[in-house]
C-alpha cells in the first residue's frame, strides 16, 4: 500500500513538473486578421485570417516608412485577388515576426528590399513547391497591425516603437 501511495505522489509530481515545461497557449493572444486597418498593434500573439485555401505567388514585398503617420508599412502584394491562407506568430522577446503562406510561391523576381526604418532582415524559407514560410527580423522592440486587403491579394503589416 505505501508502494502504491508513493508511485501515485511521484506521478503527480511528475506531472506538475512536466507542464512547466510546455507552452501555454492560454496566455497566447490568437487573433483574426482583419480586412481592414484597425490600428490595434500587438506585441506578440498568434494570428491568422481563416481563409480558404488558395493557390497563389508573391510578386513583390515593399515598405515605406511615413514620419507623419509614424509607421513603416510592409506589404506582401500577392498575384490572386485575394490572400492566401495565412498563420503567424509575432515573438516580442526574439523581435521576430514568423509567418506561414499557405499554398505560395515566392516569385523569382523580388527584388532587394533595401533600407527600412525598423525590420533587419527578411528570410524566406520555401517550405515545398506550394508553402513559404517567412521570418522577419526586426532592430528593436515593435508592435504590429496586422491586416490584408483584397482586389490585389495584400497582407499589411504596419510597424511602430
Amino acid at each position: 500500500m505505501k508502494s502504491m501511495a508513493l508511485i501515485l505522489v511521484l506521478l503527480t509530481s511528475l506531472f506538475s513538473v512536466s507542464s512547466l515545461w510546455g507552452q501555454d497557449l492560454q496566455s497566447e493572444r490568437i487573433r483574426s486578421m482583419s480586412s481592414r486597418k484597425r490600428s490595434i498593434y500587438l506585441e506578440s500573439g498568434i494570428f491568422h485570417n481563416g481563409s480558404e485555401s488558395l493557390k497563389s505567388e508573391i510578386k513583390s514585398v515593399r515598405h515605406n516608412y511615413s514620419t507623419k503617420l509614424g509607421y513603416e508599412r510592409l506589404v506582401f502584394d500577392f498575384e490572386t485577388a485575394k490572400v492566401p491562407r495565412i498563420y503567424g506568430y509575432i515573438s516580442a522577446g526574439e523581435k521576430k515576426m514568423y509567418i506561414d503562406f499557405f499554398d505560395t510561391k515566392l516569385s523569382s523576381d523580388i527584388g532587394s528590399f533595401g533600407q527600412s526604418q525598423y525590420i533587419k532582415a527578411i528570410n524566406f524559407f520555401p517550405i515545398n513547391e506550394d508553402s513559404l514560410s517567412v521570418e522577419v527580423l526586426f532592430k528593436d522592440k515593435v508592435t504590429l497591425d496586422i491586416f490584408h486587403l483584397s482586389s490585389p491579394g495584400r497582407f499589411v503589416v504596419d510597424i511602430k516603437e
